[in-house]
């Protein structure tokens, strides 16, 4: 799809403070997509808003720092920088509660993103930024560019996980990468009996039908994830790490998902393990964007990747 040495991915949505109990750390889903993209050398480009106060200086600091793109982060003059409070299980796991009426709830109106389209390969979205009525119209903006490759990164986030919403926008996508809990939620389907991962088959099926979408990838924590592309049905176990916390390793899986689909997209096997991989790493490591050295990654380009 791409035979350039670098893609362009686009990443529309939330730029905040997750606020955990170890401490304050830049988040938000698109963020973090964007941060690992760079990390494996794509040219990241975040479309954002950060409010023009003391936490949106400290955020585009640590961007610029991280050598990320900052170009389409809005400075928004009448709402705050998001802020978000994660707590965590004795697993690991995070819940979230997330603050309304942010900069981040109000992206693109200024209409500056549009020269972000110039030379993009691709558009990474999640459902939550969707939530306000002035993103969901720059969101149908940049899908209606039809760039090569629009995936929607499902994020259910109560309360703002209204079905009928998610579903609009799915439809919209070349790709969709949920969860299993958030397939299960949407399809109101509980995985059939049988061995994983043939029992997730008939709620893929009836999500991509519902969604209108042939292309769906399902992550399923420690046992890995499937991908389905129109009838054609791919899975791949994730290498076993023991987990740190759990913030953010889905967003790396959909950063090197997104990465492989751009680069080698006629491996599908290939294309799982490396997301696998990958998600399994962060997890074992703490925050949704920690320091590791992607040469440290090996396989990108060939086998299964490996954590070394």
């Amino acid at each position: 799809m791409n035979s350039r040495s670098h893609c362009r991915v686009l990443c529309f949505g939330e730029v905040l403070w997750d606020c955990l109990p170890s401490g304050r750390l830049p988040g938000g889903a698109p963020l973090n997509v964007a941060y690992h993209l760079a990390r494996l050398g794509a040219d990241a480009v975040m479309i954002s808003a950060v409010g023009a106060d003391a936490l949106g200086d400290e955020m585009l600091g640590y961007l610029v720092s991280r050598g990320l793109n900052t170009e389409f982060i809005a400075r928004h003059r009448r709402l705050p920088t998001g802020v978000v409070t994660v707590a965590l299980s004795a697993g690991g796991q995070p819940s979230y509660t997330i603050e309304e009426g942010v900069a981040w709830d109000d992206i693109g109106g200024d209409g500056e993103w549009r020269a972000a389209l110039s030379g993009a390969d691709a558009l990474v979205f999640g459902s939550l930024a969707a939530r306000t009525a002035a993103n969901r119209a720059t969101l149908e903006e940049l899908l209606a560019a039809q760039l090569p490759l629009r995936l929607m990164d499902v994020n259910l986030r109560a309360p703002f996980d209204e079905r009928d919403r998610v579903v609009a926008f799915a439809s919209r996508a070349d790709w969709i990468k949920l969860n299993d809990d958030e397939l299960e939620r949407l399809t109101a389907r509980k995985p059939a009996h049988g061995k994983w991962p043939d029992n997730l088959l008939p709620a893929i099926e009836a999500f991509a039908e519902l969604a209108g979408c042939p292309r769906v990838c399902v992550t399923c924590g420690a046992r890995g994830a499937v991908l389905w592309n129109d009838g054609a049905f791919v899975s791949a176990t994730a290498p076993a790490v023991k987990v740190r916390d759990t913030v953010g390793a889905g967003d790396a899986f959909t950063a090197a998902l997104v990465h492989s689909l751009l680069k080698t997209p006629g491996d599908a096997r290939g294309i799982l393990e490396r997301a696998c991989a990958l998600g399994a790493l962060v997890a074992s490591l703490p925050g949704g964007q920690p320091d590791y050295d992607p040469q440290g990654i090996s396989g990108m380009s060939g086998d299964r990747l490996r954590i070394e």
